[in-house]
């Protein structure tokens, strides 16, 4: 049975209804992960079941309708992707993955979705390669983010799970845009808000880095809150410091904010974004979610380009 390297002592290789047992032994690791976004994993809860799951695929895979696969660090089942749907004759599919902790970040998911989209565009003439996410699935928001996708829209309580009616964000890559690099100056803008929203990350332990935001302002820039009835202004340091005290002292919590819309306009040596974004955590132990919009200016440096200002307002 073929396997493909995904780097650091990792494969990818097809999930059959064989593998029953070691998958349902993955899933239980995974489950608190996993749980809340892929209800499937909670149909996975004996050694029939998860068969069942399986096999259905593999029905399906007979059919050209569905594919799964797994992902194996060191010998032992982490995660797997999969073309939840698959139409050859419109030329649609629909991408998904899943995780447990020990195989996250190492970029297994990024570089296995990467080898699947590569194959449904240049061996099987796929035309759009869609990925359905939960709206405050951050870490699958930022997936589908670094494949490249677009943000093409968002279905209102499109589902329900555990008796709550949930959002579905669609993200989508067309096959003419596969592969193709942005634009030099337009890539670098993407770069640094990236880095900007990832400073403020410290989901699943991970610890913020708030010294980033130095790194991608100019010394003199200042951020502007624009959402009580004045607005308050912000050198770098006075914008900082509050918000590392609050990301680390347990105050806030498995906090994310990720950019969800963007509108870019580069005119020679300066640049301007205006941006959608949303955000979730703990607050003092509350559970939050929250969305706003962004503007960002740029400035061509000696050192590249670097933020000098930004505003924002929450909804």
């Amino acid at each position: 049975m073929y396997a493909l390297p995904l780097g650091d002592n990792a494969q990818l290789r097809p999930l059959e209804p064989w593998h029953a047992e070691e998958f349902l032994a993955h899933i239980d690791r995974a489950r608190p992960h996993v749980d809340p976004w892929i209800p499937w994993a909670t149909l996975s809860t004996d050694l029939a079941s998860a068969t069942a799951v399986l096999q259905r695929y593999a029905d399906n895979q007979a059919k050209d309708a569905a594919r799964i696969y797994g992902i194996w660090l060191d010998g032992t089942l982490v995660g797997g992707v999969m073309f939840t749907k698959f139409d050859a004759a419109s030329g649609v599919c629909e991408i998904g993955c899943w995780l447990e902790a020990d195989g996250a970040g190492r970029g297994l998911v990024t570089r296995a979705c990467r080898a699947l989209i590569d194959w449904a565009f240049k061996e099987r003439g796929m035309s759009r390669v869609e990925w359905w996410v939960a709206a405050h699935n951050t870490r699958s928001i930022e997936a589908a983010r670094r494949l490249g996708m677009t943000r093409d829209g968002v279905l209102r309580q499109r589902y329900p799970y555990r008796g709550v009616r949930h959002d579905s964000e669609v993200w989508s890559v067309l096959s003419e845009e596969w592969g193709t690099p942005a634009s030099g100056v337009k890539a670098e803008l993407d770069q640094l808000m990236r880095a900007f929203y990832g400073a403020f990350t410290n989901t699943g332990g991970t610890l913020p880095n708030l010294d980033i935001v130095r790194e991608v302002f100019i010394p003199q820039g200042t951020i502007i809150q624009n959402v009580g009835a004045e607005p308050v202004v912000h050198d770098l340091d006075a914008f900082v410091e509050p918000r590392r005290k609050i990301l680390t002292d347990g105050t806030l919590t498995e906090f994310s904010e990720w950019e969800v819309a963007e509108r870019t306009e580069i005119f020679g040596s300066i640049a301007h974004r205006f941006s959608e974004y949303r955000k979730s955590g703990f607050l003092e132990g509350e559970w939050f979610e929250g969305s706003g919009h962004k503007t960002t200016q740029f400035v061509r440096t000696p050192a590249g380009w670097r933020m000098s200002s930004m505003a924002w307002d929450d909804v």
